[in-house]
């Protein structure tokens, strides 16, 4: 249902099925201005393909396993817990976490559960209905020459419209203080306004039901949500000026400089700030009730987060995380990713549908496939995956799938969470504040 402008990077969000539970898809497309990947989800709106089938009837049923871990049971300070279970809307395939903010430099605090973990966009998103009152009065709001900064993040069928505001960020025992986070839905719709008017019209997306989440919490390759392009034009279609207060609040496009835009919280950590790796447990076929793994922030500068130097494949990406070059059966897409922000594995190919207005996959038996990915260092790794029956699955009581997939409006391959159940993936950042999509980086993906 939702997904992030490719200016801004990564999809963020969620569609549904209409089944026993809804699903929600977050990170999809390329990252940054000049990036050319496509959507990776389809919206409940009724205007996805039809691919090559109706509604799969008579599915199997199948009972979800048991609660696993690869959760330690002690944590060490750059490590936080991750769960996958029936969450805020009982949608399958969500990581989350707890984030703790604050007021900065203060003790006036506040730690928000179900938050979603995203490797494929960049900056905490809250939604307001997840703040306390306290938070929502205290936590200021950034402004530029008089104006309040405001952000319209564009999503496939709607936006999310809210203040750009400054809080120091805790994620485990790590801390980016005073960083820039976006708060959904806290300005009224009709202050919305600017050259594109985008936001001013349509539905907003930014209530935790809406998002299936208390938040996004966006960890990608990335440092800023938008870069150097908000920061140099006034016309960008992602952050505005307001002035007013209440019903009277009137916004318009602004240029925003980096240090005042929406940021990615592991960037900012003053140690362990190289990048994160995410460990999730195996899941069996039918799935689990839940799924408890871990999140290490870092690479390279503790003993517990150092890159094998053999056992892996390393596979380097632009600035914004994107493959050089990827193939399914042979036939080549035009980007590819991996995106725990995404409950599926999404990518185009003619399989019966679920649904014929939504995208999950419904094959009448699981399927193997195989896609192929090359990073910019020319390592290429062949990825074994399946696809199974998504309504047998999603109506077994699981939350945890490692065979569920969809597709997309385009030809990208969205290595989705499924890809991670069972292994170690490591996420390491290029350094540098900015980059260019498409072109060769320091940033790298391995597992």
């Amino acid at each position: 249902m939702l997904r992030i402008h490719s200016k801004l990077g990564r999809a963020l969000g969620a569609f549904g099925l209409a089944l026993t539970v809804a699903l929600v898809a977050g990170c999809g497309g390329g990252g940054g201005s000049s990036s050319t990947a496509t959507s990776s989800t389809s919206s409940t709106s009724g205007t996805g393909g039809t691919g090559t089938g109706g509604s799969t009837s008579g599915a199997t049923t199948l009972a979800a396993g048991a609660p696993v871990s690869s959760t330690p049971a002690t944590l060490a300070s750059n490590q936080v817990a991750v769960v996958v279970a029936s969450g805020v809307r009982n949608a399958p395939n969500i990581p989350t976490v707890s984030v703790t903010v604050c007021v900065p430099g203060t003790g006036t605090c506040q730690t928000i559960t179900n938050v979603q973990v995203d490797t494929g966009s960049w900056g905490l998103r809250l939604t307001q209905d997840a703040l306390n009152s306290t938070m929502l009065s205290a936590l200021p709001v950034e402004a530029i020459s008089g104006q309040t900064v405001a952000e319209c993040a564009g999503f496939v069928d709607g936006n999310a419209w809210g203040t750009v505001r400054t809080a120091d960020v805790t994620i485990g025992s790590e801390t980016a203080a005073a960083l820039p986070i976006h708060v959904l839905g806290d300005l009224p719709q009709s202050a919305a306004g600017g050259s594109s008017n985008k936001c001013a019209a349509g539905t907003l997306n930014d209530t935790s039901s809406a998002i299936a989440s208390h938040g996004i919490l966006g960890i990608g390759t990335a440092m800023f949500d938008c870069g150097s392009t908000c920061a140099s034009t006034t016309v960008n279609n992602v952050y505005y000026g307001c002035t007013g207060s209440g019903s009277s609040t009137s916004c318009t496009d602004l240029a925003v400089p980096t240090t005042k835009q929406v940021a990615n919280p592991v960037r900012q950590f003053a140690i362990d700030n190289t990048g994160v790796i995410l460990n999730m447990p195996a899941v069996t076929a039918a799935g689990s009730t839940s799924a408890s793994g871990f999140l290490t922030f870092g690479i390279g500068t503790n003993a517990n987060n150092v890159l094998p130097s053999s056992g892996i494949q390393k596979l380097t990406t632009d600035y914004f995380g994107n493959m050089q070059s990827a193939s399914l059966s042979g036939t080549g897409v035009n980007a590819a990713f991996f995106d725990t922000g995404s409950n599926g594995l999404f990518y185009l190919e003619s399989l019966t549908r679920c649904v014929p207005s939504i995208g999950f996959y419904c094959p009448s038996s699981t399927l193997s496939r195989t896609p192929s990915v090359t990073g910019f260092n020319s390592t290429t790794a062949s990825i074994a995956l399946n696809i199974a029956n998504a309504q047998s699955l999603f109506n077994d009581g699981g939350f945890a799938f490692n065979n569920v997939g969809g597709a997309t409006s385009g030809t990208a391959f969205d290595f989705g969470m499924p890809f991670f159940y069972g292994r170690t993936v490591y996420i390491g950042y290029d350094p540098a504040s900015g980059g260019v999509g498409g072109t060769s980086s320091s940033a790298f993906v391995a597992f």
